[in-house]
């Protein structure tokens, strides 16, 4: 485990890479381990990826995961203004919190929650896609259109690669490279970390805009935690929530985690300019899910992420079926999994607060000293995602759209969101139509899911009505 724990933590700090990628490389080597020692290794590895990746999105706004990169929105203005030290402890102790709440799910109810993440067929799946496409106006910065505009230019970018209908290509341009559709790590690297390099070089300072002398905020960003719990304990909830669906992903549950935390915020106006409720939810989720993903991975074999498809693998090379046997012969390896990701978390944030004076000291380093090793990190990170010359381009092409976006006040988030729940939405609604006709709208989970939707909007609405009017009281 402690083996495990080291790589993630370099993967963590490395974007790009990912932690399925890294699964994928050490499957070769549990071989001739014990199924509870190669778990141990491998869970140790998948799950302090998200918390290390924390650590790069807030210092230098490169998320070391796609899932941790928006931690970047609030994260890295705090660090900016010189509120580093109390990002970074908010960041890691949300995610220590978060992992706590999934592995305890893990272990007390998986027989509970696996029958209602069967229950959610296609139609359910593309209302909850449409349920995380109604926060568009949340996260769009307070023009509703402008962030409609760029949801639907990300729903557009989703569309690249094979029809779900016909399995035929469509906008690849003649090339293979788009086969597969979206490159999502290059895209959003690309499109947070360059503009603030950008930044960084034409400032010509360091991080840190102002001086912070020793990190004395990380106990601050502690105490965060728990002052803004409710916050902490509802991404925590969603995190394991949608990590129990199969299909959805860590990113999603990121941004709609996020997404939830400004609409429930008294003053939106305060997110993405360094408001730590936003940082506590992106760090919450990111490690919660990994508990919740890993239930109908145990109890049927239905990977609930693509990290867990990857450790379906393990099963088969272990000679071990998932399914009912991980909850009666194999009680004691599905336990010794649930106790590795509390460990794994546990040991992985003592470390991190450790050394977290030594990382934060980066963000005083001037920046034509740190240029050249975050761009060589950043595309280092892009090329490993498929070893391709053209993840490069990639991330040039959208690292230049991200600075036109800053430029000229266009949200980004929503850019992101669409992109990655589009391939969701498009897929589900397919096969509802397919499968049910129109009768998929009649379902019960559908119009709970319509409701929470339009709730949602008419409350984001009244918030909206009310940080308006706040503004222009005198």
């Amino acid at each position: 485990m402690l083996v495990g724990i080291a790589l993630g933590f370099v993967v963590g700090i490395l974007p790009g890479l990912g932690g399925t990628t890294t699964l994928a490389l050490m499957l070769p080597f549990i071989y001739d381990m014990s199924p509870v020692s190669a778990f141990a290794f491998l869970l140790g590895m998948n799950s302090v990826t998200a918390t290390t990746g924390d650590i790069t999105a807030v210092l230098f706004a490169v998320p070391g995961e796609t899932s941790t990169a928006v931690t970047i929105l609030d994260g890295h203005p705090m660090a900016k203004r010189g509120e580093a030290g109390r990002a970074l402890g908010a960041a890691l102790f949300s995610s220590l919190v978060g992992s706590l709440l999934g592995a305890f799910t893990l272990l007390v109810a998986i027989p509970i929650l696996v029958p209602v993440a069967l229950a959610l067929g296609s139609p359910e799946m593309f209302m909850l896609g449409m349920l995380g496409i109604s926060y568009l106006a949340v996260l769009s910065g307070g023009s509703m259109t402008r962030g409609l505009v760029m949801g639907g230019l990300g729903l557009l970018l989703a569309t690249i690669g094979p029809d779900p209908w016909t399995a035929t290509y469509r906008y690849t341009l003649g090339q293979v490279y788009l086969w597969e559709g979206m490159p999502l790590v290059p895209f959003i690297v690309g499109l947070f970390a360059i503009p603030e390099i950008v930044d960084l070089a034409v400032k010509g300072t360091a991080i840190a805009e102002a001086k912070s002398g020793k990190l004395s905020g990380v106990m601050q960003g502690v105490k965060d935690t728990f002052r803004y719990w409710k916050v902490t304990v509802r991404a925590s909830i969603i995190g394991i929530v949608i990590g129990i669906i199969p299909g959805v992903g860590g990113a999603a549950a990121s941004w709609i985690a996020y997404a939830q935390a400004v609409q429930a915020a008294p003053d939106r106006s305060r997110f993405g300019k360094g408001a730590i409720e936003g940082v506590l939810a992106a760090g919450a989720v990111n490690n919660a899910k990994e508990g919740g993903s890993l239930i109908p991975t145990l109890a049927f074999g239905v990977p609930g992420s693509g990290g867990m498809a990857v450790l379906l693998g393990a099963f088969l090379i272990l000679g071990i079926n998932p399914g009912p046997d991980m909850l009666t012969k194999h009680l004691d390896v599905t336990f010794s999994m649930a106790w590795t990701i509390i460990i794994a978390n546990v040991v992985t944030v003592a470390l991190s607060f450790i050394f977290l004076n030594q990382l934060a000291k980066l963000t005083q380093v001037k920046s034509t000293t740190l240029i050249p090793f975050i761009l060589l990190a950043v595309y280092l990170g892009s090329f490993a995602t498929n070893n391709s010359i053209a993840d490069l381009l990639t991330t040039l092409i959208f690292g230049t759209l991200g600075c036109l976006m800053v430029l000229f006040k266009w949200p980004r988030p929503p850019l992101v969101l669409g992109v990655v729940l589009g391939e969701i939405i498009e897929k589900n609604l397919f096969i509802s139509i397919a499968r049910y006709g129109l009768f998929w709208i009649a379902r019960p989970g559908v119009i709970v899911l319509f409701l929470l939707i339009i709730g949602g909007i008419l409350y984001g609405h009244t918030q909206n009505k009310k940080t308006v009017m706040l503004k222009e009281q005198p």
